[in-house]
């Protein structure tokens, strides 16, 4: 059933305190020796061997998580080339029937499938076998409207749970989901959904964010209108406006079926590669890349990542019982796929629609904290930045509700400071205390990850019984054969490097949408389109590194992954990551192409040119600054910076407004025309000029005087502001 106020809590299916339970990774090394008669000395052995004996890896997984097919699979991994890997070769698999294969015993354990909440304070409990009518509902209202395998559903709704039904609704049909936000304007949708051609749009008439009602119908006729490809359009009444919509169909309607087609409905059985998604993750010129996820490789993956390093089990198994994952993120950033994922194992998502830190005439960063304390999460995520803003605003958790259930914070989007993370234990030892427990024996577990939309997974991330030391991460993930290297290519230790990954991992992207080598068909991709290559296969000659194990493999494997990270991989295998390699925008957790601002931007006639950097960097606060370069006469007064912000905020989101907009007389570029990012980011990171950037390739190495002032001043006020500011305990 679906309840639409908080129901009291039943004490017997409350979950535990903190920790209760027997780690999910112990669980799986001690079923590997009872199966396998496999041991390892320490987790760097298990680790080797995850990404040296792939096919036995693998099949681990599958076999632990008890995977189903009604055909078996031929092979593990039938082709280690990157990219383009073939992995079980014969099987068949839905994310949606992976999902709802949890609906009944979850149910019997008196586990809800999703809990929710918005700014009004509606609070809604879906449960399972509400769950599964709700999926099989829209499923079919959808496939009498058409929608079949292969068909696109795009979608434009926030974290709600409709989303969470529409995807399951649109992947038990074999049809490809992808969704944006709302918070996005019309403009940055189009960029996306105009490539993917989608047969059918799932939207919302509106949003309350930050104490404010968003009619977003204008922005769904424009969506209309220029997807010519739309045959049917649903509308979820989010502010009692759908009704007014013409040639929509009411999402409530179209779910109300229960009848016997709903009961014995089934989601399709599928290629272990069949497309599940498209997502998008946006590089530095051009369109935002349609990167295309496959059913098996996603289930896979999520339940590798969810289990055995997120230390997150099914809410109706006995050593995990009650437990409740949130993890605040909006439909537009990757962890909203991660959240959902989170019903592939049966466990109830808790999850909140609108803004974490209060409106803007009233922050309140305990908003998420007192709905964690009043549902009783015990797993909580959000993003780097979400917990340096709660520090800031000198927020008492331990006022926000009883929090002692939490045994873990999640972290991801941006490096998390260990000044932040240190925070945030003291704040939790006091809880721990006040609730009657030893708050110092057993720190608050910080389960600090790093990945990426491109491979919908993680590389590093956590590991519940290793040690944690503050501004670094546990582990490298396993079955991630993540290497940092040196500009030569070769595995360095204890050094900043390149983030790489050497072998292939199921849930690498398929293709882009529409990426194809010339004379090959135009849609829908293929895994050696020239934009897919270009994205991560390019740095490094095809075979180097590519040996499971170590060493050089014949050139047909292909070329490590090369992510775009800088990491460094110490001794005991703890890792940090310092920020991005190349120069897309990464603001809060979601990451956008600088081509997108640029186009929103210099749509102003008095902008001629601008260049955007975000500086990320470990132990410092995010930067964004914005330099342009006006039209003669034009003065860059609070008038003009107002419309350029509103220009970003319109086109994009109020989230890449820069921190500062800064007036320059010129933009560096090179002799073909590129702008000087990744130059200008590691110059304002304090890297010297001579090292960053090579004049004889600009077209005017005079502006970079200028740029040099900039860095050292801008050097300065960090440095200053980091030395004034005071330590929270």
């Amino acid at each position: 059933m679906e309840t639409t106020t908080p129901p009291p809590r039943n004490a017997a299916a409350a979950p535990a305190a903190h920790a209760p339970f027997v780690p999910q990774i112990r669980l799986y090394q001690e079923w590997l020796h009872a199966r396998h008669g496999l041991r390892f000395d320490d987790y760097e052995a298990l680790w080797r061997w995850s990404v040296t004996d792939l096919d036995a890896f693998w099949q681990s997984i599958w076999d632990y998580f008890g995977l189903e097919s009604p055909t078996p699979h031929t092979a593990v991994l039938a082709r280690n080339t990157m990219p383009g890997a073939e992995w079980f070769p014969g099987a068949q698999v839905n994310y949606a029937r992976q999902a709802l294969r949890h609906a009944d015993a979850a149910h019997a354990a008196g586990q809800p499938a999703i809990i929710s909440r918005n700014e009004r304070g509606q609070h809604r409990e879906l449960s399972w076998p509400e769950l599964r009518r709700q999926v099989a509902a829209l499923a079919l209202h959808l496939r009498a409207q058409g929608v079949g395998p292969g068909d696109r559903v795009a979608a434009y709704l926030p974290n709600i749970p409709e989303a969470m039904v529409a995807l399951l609704a649109t992947a038990s049909l074999g049809a490809i989901w992808s969704v944006c936000a709302p918070d996005m304007g019309t403009a940055a949708v189009l960029d996306r959904f105009r490539q993917i051609e989608p047969k059918a749009l799932i939207a919302v008439d509106g949003v309350t964010y930050g104490g404010r009602d968003l009619d977003r119908r204008g922005v769904l006729a424009e969506l209309r209108a220029a997807l010519p490809t739309l045959e049917h359009v649903v509308v979820v009444d989010q502010l009692g406006t759908a009704g007014a919509i013409d040639g929509c169909v009411d999402y409530a309607g179209a779910t109300a079926r229960d009848d016997a087609a709903v009961a014995s409905f089934e989601p399709l059985w599928l290629p272990f590669d069949h497309p599940l998604w498209i997502v998008y993750s946006s590089g530095t010129t051009g369109l935002p890349k349609p990167i295309v996820h496959g059913h098996g490789g996603m289930v896979l993956v999520a339940l590798l990542l969810k289990s055995l390093h997120n230390d997150i089990g099914p809410s109706h198994a006995p050593n995990s019982f009650g437990e409740r994952y949130h993890w605040y993120s909006s439909t537009g950033w990757v962890m909203w796929n991660a959240q959902a994922s989170g019903l592939l194992s049966g466990t109830t998502c808790v999850i909140y629609d609108g803004n974490p830190g209060g409106s803007r005439e009233r922050p309140d960063w305990g908003t998420l904290w007192r709905f964690a304390a009043e549902t009783g999460v015990t797993f909580f995520g959000a993003g780097a930045a979400f917990y340096a803003n709660c520090m800031k605003a000198g927020l008492d958790l331990a006022a926000c509700g009883d929090l002692s259930r939490i045994r873990a914070l999640g972290t991801t989007g941006s490096p998390l400071s260990p000044e932040v993370q240190e925070w945030g234990t003291a704040q939790f030892a006091r809880i721990r205390a006040q609730a009657g427990g030893d708050g110092g024996s057993e720190p608050v577990w910080w389960d600090n990850i790093s990945g990426g939309t491109d491979f919908c997974g993680a590389f590093i991330g956590g590991h519940r019984e290793l040690p944690q030391v503050p501004g670094e991460m546990q582990c490298r993930m396993l079955g991630a054969a993540v290497e940092a290297w040196d500009e030569a290519g070769r595995p360095v230790t204890d050094a900043v490097g390149e983030l790489v990954c050497t072998q292939p991992i199921p849930s690498m992207p398929l293709y882009f949408w529409g990426d194809a080598p010339a004379g090959a068909p135009a849609l829908p991709g293929d895994p050696q389109g020239p934009r897919y290559l270009a994205s991560y296969f390019d740095m490094y000659p095809p075979g180097h590194g590519r040996q499971p194990g170590g060493g050089d493999g014949p050139a047909s494997m292909g070329a490590v992954w090369r992510h775009g990270d800088w990491l460094r991989v110490g001794p005991e295998g703890r890792c940090v990551i310092y920020g991005r390699s190349d120069a897309t925008i990464n603001r809060h957790g979601l990451r956008m192409g600088t081509s997108e601002l640029y186009r929103a931007v210099e749509a102003l006639p008095e902008v001629l040119d601008s260049l955007v950097v975000d500086l990320e960097y470990l132990g410092r606060e995010s930067h964004m600054p914005l330099f342009v370069a006006l039209r003669e006469g034009a003065v860059l007064d609070d008038a003009l910076q107002g419309r350029i912000a509103g220009a970003i905020r319109t086109a994009l989101s109020p989230r890449f407004v820069p921190d500062e907009i800064v007036q320059v007389a010129e933009v560096p570029r090179t002799l073909t025309g590129k702008k000087q990012e990744l130059p200008i980011k590691k110059l304002l990171l304090g890297q010297p000029l001579e090292k960053v950037v090579n004049r004889d390739a600009m077209a005017n190495p005079g502006c970079l005087g200028w740029y040099e002032d900039f860095a050292r001043r801008h050097l300065a006020r960090t440095a200053a502001a980091v030395a004034a500011s005071p330590k929270r305990a």
